[in-house]
C-alpha cells in the first residue's frame, strides 16, 4: 500500500481513513436543572421592584381607603337613631323641646335677675332677696322644704303585682326630663339620690316600702307632664303591658309635704367670704 497524503498534510493509508475519523462526535448538552413555574414567580416577585409612579397610586389608595372608613364610621355613630322605631323618634325629639323650652326660660330669668341687680338702688338687699329665692329653690330640690304648685297626680294600680322596680325609675326619668320639679312617691320624697329595689309587689323607695297602688305627686307645667307619659311606647303603654293600670290627673295646684332631713356634710364646708 502507498502512503498518500492530502493536501493539509493529513496521510491516509491504504487510501482509507480510519473508522473513528470519518464520523463526528455526537453533541452532548451540559446538564442543567430544570426550572419549575413556582421559581420563576418567585423570581419575579423577589425583590420588589417599585417605580415611582407604583409608589404615588398606593399612596392615593391608602387615603381613600383611610377617607371611607372614616366615613363608614361616622355613618355607624347614627345608627341607634336610624334603627329607632317611629314612637321613639318622636318621644325623644318631644324631650329636647322641653328641655330646650326650659333652658330659655331658666337663661331669661338669670337675665331678669342681672337686670334687677343693675338697676336696684339697694343692690345688697335685692341680692339678700335672691339669695333667699336661691335657698327656698335649693331646698324644694333637695326636698328638705315643702312645696305646692300646679302639676299633675300619677295612680298606678297593679293587681298582679307585675309592676318592677326599674318600671317606677322610668317614670321617674321621664317626669324629670318633662319638667317636673318636685315629686313624691306615697309619702316618700323623691331626690336627686333616690333609689328603688324590690321586687313586684314589695317595691322599695330609698329603703322604704310601699305598697299599690303607687300614687305620684307631681309639681310642673301639666301640659308637658301628662303627655311624657301618654306617648306611644312611653309610661303608660309599658303599665298597661304589664296588666297595670296608670291614671293620670292634672290639678291647680299639687302639694308635695314629705320632708327629708338636711344633711350637714362631714368635710365640705362653704368656700364663700
Amino acid at each position: 500500500m502507498s502512503n498518500e497524503q492530502n493536501p493539509y498534510g493529513e496521510q491516509r493509508h491504504g487510501g482509507a481513513l480510519p473508522p473513528e475519523a470519518t464520523a463526528p462526535a455526537p453533541f452532548r448538552a451540559a446538564p442543567s436543572e430544570e426550572v419549575t413555574g413556582r421559581q420563576r414567580l418567585r423570581a419575579g416577585l423577589w425583590p420588589p421592584r417599585v417605580s415611582r409612579a407604583q409608589l404615588i397610586v398606593a399612596l392615593l389608595l391608602f387615603v381613600l381607603g383611610l377617607g371611607l372608613a372614616i366615613q363608614v364610621r361616622s355613618n355607624s355613630d347614627n345608627s341607634a337613631l336610624r334603627g329607632a322605631r317611629q314612637e321613639d323618634l318622636v318621644r325623644i325629639l318631644d324631650e329636647l323641646d322641653n328641655r330646650t323650652e326650659r333652658l330659655e326660660d331658666e337663661k331669661q330669668r338669670l337675665d331678669d335677675q342681672r337686670t334687677e341687680l343693675e338697676n336696684s338702688s339697694d343692690q345688697a338687699e335685692e341680692a339678700r332677696k335672691q339669695t333667699l329665692e336661691k335657698e327656698r329653690q335649693l331646698g324644694i330640690l333637695a326636698g328638705t322644704v315643702a312645696a305646692h304648685g300646679p302639676g299633675i297626680t300619677l295612680t298606678i294600680s297593679d293587681p298582679t303585682g307585675a309592676v318592677e322596680a326599674d318600671m317606677l325609675l322610668d317614670t321617674i326619668q321621664e317626669l324629670r326630663a318633662a319638667g317636673a320639679e318636685a315629686i313624691e312617691i306615697n309619702t316618700v320624697r323623691v331626690v336627686a339620690n333616690t333609689y328603688f329595689s324590690g321586687d313586684g309587689g314589695e317595691l322599695r323607695v330609698d329603703g322604704r316600702r310601699i305598697e299599690a297602688p303607687y300614687e305620684f305627686k307631681v309639681i310642673g307645667k301639666p301640659q308637658d307632664l301628662e303627655p311624657a307619659l301618654n306617648i306611644p311606647g312611653g309610661v303608660v303603654q309599658t303599665l298597661e303591658k304589664e296588666q297595670a293600670t296608670a291614671e293620670v290627673t292634672r290639678a291647680d295646684d299639687i302639694v308635695v309635704d314629705a320632708l327629708r332631713p338636711a344633711k350637714q356634710p362631714d368635710y365640705a364646708r362653704s368656700s364663700s367670704r
